[in-house]
């Protein structure tokens, strides 16, 4: 059997009423009746105590019905759809307990909204700069040439060749962004198949070649792998990270500086594929930010560099779309390393690194 508990709020107001009755009580019975004092005290005793009894148990039960009423409706209004009840005590608790929960998940909800509302206005502003920036270089040339001020073959082929560098330059843009939104919106599908991911590295080093000699720089990988290193993934998506990431290298690289691509063994069934260089290297309080669409460590710093701003950005969504995991380590005036997972396979009996 369990007893209810002791209500301090019922307590006092039948102790006040208790008081109250005994001093109406003790003062008619003295003055109207003329009673001795000594009788009024003792029989005062015995019905003060039956009053508080009675006014406890009765203010208790009603107090509590009342507030199981009102906390009733206000569960309901929280929880329409909701088939349990309040009955006691201990189920106000338990809503007192869950309502505190829902206040913390609320500040928090609401904390997540404001940080998703900065972001959003830093979107569109870096996403109106990029665009301003190849849109008013198109808009000069283009009504420089209407105008029809120029005579010179050759300059009008120059600014038409600008003019076409702003057009790549949107394209890119509308690319890397259409892209990112496929991927956010789970549009983008990937096509998972086993492949030799060295053959892979190999293309993008030929690929890369010509732009890793115009930037004097080395690219390598950190020894010769004989044997075929087979991962499960979209080689096409895969290709594109490293290509993202070596060009990205490339950019921020020293002169006659080391673009540096090794394979290891990461976990069972799993290899990290790192991508590392002596260049510029990155400020610590900036890495967390990286990955995100169009941040910039310095507003002007690869402007000029061309691409969409949008490699890193795209490179994290392909990764995360691969249920993988992304690194990054870097210091200033020492390097880059950016590294990421692959589940590997085992085929044709070979898969040793």
């Amino acid at each position: 059997m369990t007893f209810p508990k002791f209500n301090k709020i019922s307590f006092y107001l039948s102790l006040v009423i208790s008081l109250f009755c005994e001093i109406i009580f003790i003062g008619i019975g003295y003055i109207i009746f003329n009673i001795p004092v000594e009788k009024i005290i003792k029989f005062s005793f015995l019905s003060f105590l039956s009053i508080l009894i009675f006014s406890y148990i009765l203010l208790f039960y009603r107090l509590e019905n009342y507030l199981i009423n009102r906390v009733s409706e206000l569960y309901n209004s929280l929880y329409p759809n909701s088939t349990s009840t309040i009955k006691s005590t201990s189920d106000i608790e338990l809503l007192t307990i869950n309502l505190k929960k829902l206040n913390s998940d609320k500040n928090l909800e609401i904390e997540l909204l404001k940080k998703q509302e900065d972001y959003r206005k830093d979107f569109i502003g870096n996403i109106a700069h990029e665009l301003k920036t190849p849109l008013f270089t198109i808009q000069g040339y283009v009504l420089t040439l209407l105008d029809g001020g120029i005579k010179d073959k050759k300059i009008i082929k120059k600014y038409l060749k600008r003019t076409s560098k702003g057009v790549d330059r949107l394209s890119y843009i509308v690319k890397d962004l259409d892209l990112i939104t496929k991927f956010e919106s789970g549009m983008a599908k990937l096509d998972k198949k086993p492949f030799d991911i060295r053959l892979t590295i190999e293309n993008v080093f030929e690929s890369l070649e010509i732009q890793a000699k115009k930037s004097n720089i080395n690219l390598r990988m950190n020894r010769q792998y004989n044997d075929p290193i087979f991962v499960i993934a979209d080689e096409e998506r895969i290709q594109q990270v490293i290509i993202n990431l070596i060009i990205n290298s490339l950019k921020y690289g020293v002169e006659r500086g080391i673009s540096e691509v090794s394979i290891e063994v990461f976990d069972k069934n799993k290899i990290l594929i790192r991508i590392s260089d002596n260049g510029e290297g990155i400020e610590e309080e900036h890495l967390p930010r990286i990955f995100e669409r169009f941040y910039r460590v310095e507003k002007t710093r690869n402007r000029k560099l061309g691409g969409s701003g949008l490699g890193l950005s795209i490179v994290k969504h392909i990764i995360d779309a691969h249920n993988e995991k992304i690194f990054v380590e870097s210091r200033t005036g020492i390097g880059s390393e950016f590294s990421f997972t692959l589940k590997c396979v085992k085929e044709k009996g070979v898969n040793e690194i």
